[in-house]
């Protein structure tokens, strides 16, 4: 597939209704040209991949329709900009109404649109140019879309529920009429006319739904659990209606036919509220987010929807108030919290010119802020985005479950048809030959299977959100389980990132702040953290930056550069050393034992390169580092730090940190050789790292970890992005695998056993069909409680 091409779009389907449903639309997607498709049952969605020269979207939408399910439409409202009268509602009106599958509705007193789309056929971003290119402006009002989809699930379960009910009471006199058989008060307490007048609204009526599902499904050249529910209960209504109409002397099961319908519709119920838990944890990241602001105005302050603040704009936040967007204080002090995106409990400390995040709480003073982020680019915004990103992804181990659920329906309606033959021919008896055959079809459980994997994988990932774990997809969490190397880099991972001068060395010729003048002046524009630290110490000490020419730098060593054209060298005492400098060993072993990073300037003349001193920077060890070493260790976790630094600092960091396998010396563009050297034994390896620098050795990992305040590069290069600054977050991520990895495999032996044992018991009469339904309904209910059980997972386990 050519990538120049390639598009991506999600797709929300409605009328699945098991894991063969998901299957079937995957299976239609992937044999259009180009298309690489993957349906999740747990979310309900389709996440395409395709050629876009060779396929359009409408042919993916038609393909899904073909099989029997539909495209769920959806809302999105737009505040619009430079409205003046009812005439520009009009014009918009039409300009967006001009869009193939899109029906808008604009407020003028608010205005705002209320767009209606199929997703695929337009985006978000082609609305609000049609209302650009009509003259005006558009910015999107942001978590419509969410609640828009949890009203109409809720509205369709609310429908499903009053069904249900109504089921309930027509089926119940039945139900008891069986009761009174097992108790031996004869076999027909009501009239077969009756029976058949109290079953046939619950057999065509509220079990509408099976037949309109199994015909779709059938018509697409599947088969799902629709199929073996209408199949199963149609020849029980059936064979009754046969006895009741030519009053054979025979047994009815028009109970059966109505509690099995009455039943599954019960555990479709179940499943559903289950399976709307499973999302609980985007769903309270998106009410952590505020409706209004308050902005400065004509010297007063006036709130107004959060979603039109714009970037620049300033706003205020009371104590105990929620930030609306991502900003930057700029007057006040207060502790805000910010637990619910990182997971850490404590406040932290804001002061004119640290970062706020939209959602977490001010606690104690009045803060006035300039937003730096708003709408879907706050920090919010990308972990809800990389949550559903990772809950609408597959796992390798659900290939397996897959591939059972496709040929799933099929072989159970097989074994079903040779349980009828077989019986009738052991037994003459073909009312309990019937009656096995019907009881085998409506046990068998696709939905278990199907939901065995992803709803543990939504849980999980919410889960992991809330701990400030976040997974950019299912395969990194399952392999994250397996990791038994961690590789770690020491700056900004063992240690804080925030390194510091501890020591200044200048030559005789020198005093301190020439030596300073010199150093920061050759470090300006670098964006290094021991650049950093020099250039801040230059600062504490007003040395005064010179202008650099002929810069040039050799990544990991160190820089050459002129000044007053002289032209010097900064780097590492290796680096040095090359160049022909005599340097002081003995100062710098002393130093390096002391686990700071010696950075030596030397002055080139000739070739010759004349030491003017040496700068000694340390960083501090995070608080957690050793804590998170030896958890590690305990979980069976071997960790290897790779580092730049000599091997004197080295050593000195892994003895502090309990870490006994270390390289030191290593060069970014070696860290990626070094992991996959890590490799070549079959060892499973996580990398973890917070800079550009560690973006190849990330990638080459089998799974990686970026630290939150890293680069953007790192984050993107990673599996999984922790948000806390902190060691113990990759033990935390590793532990919220397993559990995930656990709940897992035992979804998927619970579903595999239940199968199993069900339908051979089925098969030789030892389940009534009305059994056999009710535990057909608890199994994918069973499977989806104890993925929710994975809530009571806690990180610093």
């Amino acid at each position: 597939m050519n990538t120049a091409t390639q598009k991506h779009i999600e797709l929300p389907i409605e009328g699945m209704t098991c894991a063969a449903c998901a299957i079937r639309i995957e299976k239609n997607l992937n044999k259009l040209p180009g298309v690489e498709a993957a349906v999740n049952f747990a979310s309900e969605k389709a996440r395409v991949l395709y050629d876009d020269r060779q396929i359009k979207t409408g042919t993916l939408i038609e393909a899904i329709e073909k099989a029997g399910f539909h495209i769920t439409p959806q809302t999105v409202q737009l505040q619009l900009h430079k409205m003046t009268c009812a005439a520009c509602g009009a014009h918009i009106e039409k300009a967006l109404n001009k869009l193939p599958g899109v029906t808008a509705s604009v407020n003028v007193a608010t205005e705002t649109a209320k767009v209606r789309f199929v997703p695929g056929t337009v985006t978000v971003d082609q609305l609000i140019a049609a209302v650009v290119d009509a003259g005006y402006g558009a910015t999107e009002i942001s978590d419509t879309g969410h609640a828009e989809e949890k009203a109409r699930r809720q509205a369709a379960y609310q429908a499903e529920l009053r069904l249900f009910w109504i089921s309930v009471v027509l089926t119940l006199p039945l139900v008891l009429q069986m009761v009174g058989m097992f108790t031996g008060h004869g076999m027909d307490l009501l009239p077969h006319w009756l029976q058949w007048l109290l079953a046939t609204p619950v057999q065509f009526w509220i079990g509408r739904r099976f037949y309109i599902g199994a015909w779709h499904a059938l018509r697409g050249g599947g088969a799902n659990m629709d199929v073996l529910v209408a199949l199963g209960t149609s020849m029980a209504y059936f064979f009754s209606a046969v006895v009741t109409v030519f009053s054979l002397d025979q047994h009815v099961y028009f109970e059966a036919s109505a509690a099995i319908i009455t039943l599954v519709l019960l555990g479709k119920l179940m499943e559903a509220r289950a399976k709307g838990r499973t999302s609980e944890a985007i769903e309270a990241l998106i009410k952590l987010q505020p409706k209004t602001a308050r902005i400065e105005r004509d010297d007063k302050i006036v709130a107004v929807p959060a979603d039109t603040l714009q970037v620049g704009d300033i706003f205020i936040v009371r104590p105990g108030e929620n930030l609306p967007v991502d900003g930057v204080v700029v007057d006040g002090a207060s502790s805000v919290n910010e637990s619910m995106l990182t997971g850490e409990s404590l406040p932290v400390g804001k002061q004119p010119g640290t970062e706020v995040f939209a959602a977490t709480i001010n606690q104690q003073g009045l803060l006035k802020c300039r937003a730096t982020s708003v709408g879907a680019h706050t920090q919010l915004a990308a972990i809800i985005h990389l949550v559903e990103e990772a809950q609408g992804s597959k796992a390798p181990i659900q290939r397996m479950a897959d591939t059972v659920s496709g040929i799933f329906v099929p072989v159970v309606v097989v074994i079903s048809i040779v349980t009828l033959g077989v019986t009738w021919w052991l037994t003459a008896d073909f009312v309990t030959a019937l009656i096995n055959a019907v009881a085998v079809l409506v046990i068998a459980c696709p939905c278990a299977l199907g939901l065995a994997t992803p709803t543990a994988i939504m849980v999980g990932t919410g889960r992991g959100a809330q701990a400030g774990v976040l997974v950019k997809n299912a395969a990194a969490l399952e392999h994250a389980e397996k990791i038994q190397t961690v590789i770690v880099d020491k700056t900004g991972t063992l240690t804080e990132g925030k390194p510091q001068v501890t020591d200044i060395i200048p030559a005789d010729a020198l005093d301190e702040q020439a030596f300073m003048q010199i150093a920061a002046s050759l470090e300006q524009g670098s964006e290094h953290p021991l650049a950093r630290a020099v250039m801040d110490h230059a600062k504490k000490m007003n040395a005064a930056l010179k202008p650099v020419t002929d810069f040039s730098a050799v990544t990991g060593s160190g820089i050459k550069a002129s000044i007053d054209a002289t032209q010097y060298l900064l780097g590492s005492p290796q680096f040095l050393l090359q160049h022909g400098a005599t340097l002081d060993d003995d100062k710098i072993t002393a130093l390096q034992s002391e686990g700071k990073t010696v950075i030596g300037v030397a002055a080139l003349n000739n070739d010759h390169a004349r030491i003017l001193g040496y700068l000694a920077i340390a960083d501090r060890l995070r608080d957690t580092s050793l804590k998170a070493v030896q958890r590690l260790q305990a979980m069976g976790i071997e960790v290897v730090m790779l580092t730049g630094d000599n091997a004197l600092t080295a050593a000195a960091i892994a003895k502090r940190t309990g870490i006994t396998t270390y390289r030191a010396e290593v060069l970014p563009q070696d860290k990626a050789a070094a992991v996959k050297k890590l490799k070549e034994n079959g060892t499973v390896t996580g990398m973890v790292g917070d800079g550009i620098n560690d973006a190849p050795a990330l990638a080459a990992a089998d799974v990686s970890f970026a630290i939150g305040a890293g680069s953007d590069v790192a984050i993107e290069a990673a599996d999984i992005t922790l948000i806390r600054n902190d060691l113990m977050s990759v033990a935390d991520a590793i532990s919220l695998s397993r559990a995930t990895l656990r709940k897992i495999r035992q979804n998927l032996f619970f579903a595999f056993v239940y199968n199993s044992l069900g339908i051979p018991l089925a098969a030789i009469g030892m389940l009534n069909p009305v059994i056999a339904g009710a535990a057909m309904a608890m199994s994918s209910v069973s499977v989806v409680s104890n993925s929710l059980l994975l809530k009571r997972w806690q990180p610093n386990q």
